[in-house]
């Protein structure tokens, strides 16, 4: 068993050190972006509103792309876009993560590294200001994959991650889609719409101009290198009054985060335990190995078919080693957009 698990690490740090030794080409070089699937209709989005997503989405597409196109790692690029939507209250991740039912904010982060299958994460995290930085510590400077709650949290303080009050995760949109969703007895899944008034009807106040019934909040990114590895990050607050520490797919590999050289890098925003269930981003990864789909027709099959049959709602984002990309989404609209060597952002909302 020892001989066994030796030539194993042989084998893998020979990958990983190959990978690295290619010989550099920009050509290919490619970075996906997601930030959250849902009920999400222009008729519903206010000008200002569509402006500042897409300015959100350029803004994580710009400053990812330039750790790729100076030479950086997809693992650098795809943690500093998903770090530039954590820093924005307008997805759910990091400061503008949504609330539990008792009024904290819990967080869950994962990445992965397409060249050595290596993988960190973290869950139910309230203090860290990038969860996605510390899930990459988690896999560059620990023997596990997953830490999480108060663990998770000693972890990134000891590994110098920045360590915030609570308070700076409080925005007053999050706290009153908290406080409608108690009056209703449910959970609700990142910003939703308040309920339809009995009497005369009401234009929903500037915060809730979605008129998101529901919007899976997630943010997501995955990059192609020069040197031709993948890799994927995914980051997120989580649904809205859940209770109980509940844990959805972000953190979990294989369900909402995946990478593997050999196949393609998935990061996955919907509902959670559909999304679990399915392990939907390596679902993807194994069609195209061992039934040799395109990743577009891999991912297809397991957003439009499979989630859909078991009743999963959300969608991925999906890139090759060839450059590739796919962003198939089964729900009304998915913020999303990728850049690619010419250096031109794409960014999409509605289908």
């Amino acid at each position: 068993m020892i001989r066994i698990l030796f030539f194993g690490s042989i084998l893998m740090l020979t990958h990983a050190a190959f990978a690295q030794t290619a010989k550099p080409d920009k050509s290919k070089i490619t970075l996906v972006i997601h930030g959250g699937a849902g009920t999400i209709r222009k008729a519903n989005m206010t000008p200002e509103r569509e402006k500042a997503y897409q300015d959100a989405l350029n803004e994580a597409l710009r400053t990812g792309y330039r750790i790729l196109q100076n030479g950086g790692t997809s693992l650098d690029a795809v943690e500093t876009a998903v770090r530039a939507m954590e820093d924005s209250p307008l997805f759910n991740a990091g400061k503008g993560a949504v609330f539990t039912h008792e009024g904290k904010n819990e967080m869950d982060a994962a990445i992965m590294d397409g060249s050595t299958l290596r993988a960190g994460s973290v869950a139910g995290v309230s203090v860290i200001k990038n969860p996605i930085s510390t899930a990459r510590k988690v896999m560059e400077n620990s023997e596990h994959v997953m830490l999480m709650g108060r663990g998770a949290e000693q972890f990134a303080q000891q590994q110098g991650m920045e360590i915030v009050d609570p308070a700076y995760f409080y925005t007053e949109n999050r706290y009153q889609q908290l406080q409608r969703a108690i009056e209703e007895d449910k959970v609700k899944l990142d910003h939703s719409a308040p309920p339809a008034p009995k009497k005369e009807p009401k234009s929903p106040p500037p915060s809730e101009g979605l008129g998101e019934a529901k919007k899976f909040g997630t943010v997501g990114a995955v990059a192609l290198d020069q040197y031709g590895n993948l890799a994927a990050a995914t980051s997120t607050g989580g649904m809205t009054n859940k209770r109980w520490n509940r844990v959805g797919d972000a953190p979990i590999i294989g369900a909402g985060t995946y990478a593997n050289n050999q196949t393609c890098a998935v990061s996955a925003t919907g509902h959670g335990e559909y999304f679990i269930r399915s392990v939907v981003a390596y679902d993807i990864s194994a069609l195209m190995e061992y039934k040799g789909l395109s990743v577009q027709k891999a991912a297809e099959e397991v957003v439009m078919t499979k989630l859909v049959t078991r009743g999963g709602e959300g969608g991925v984002i999906a890139l090759d080693r060839n450059g590739n990309v796919a962003m198939p989404f089964n729900s009304e609209g998915m913020y999303r957009g990728f850049i690619k060597a010419n250096g031109q952002p794409q960014v999409f909302i509605y289908k």
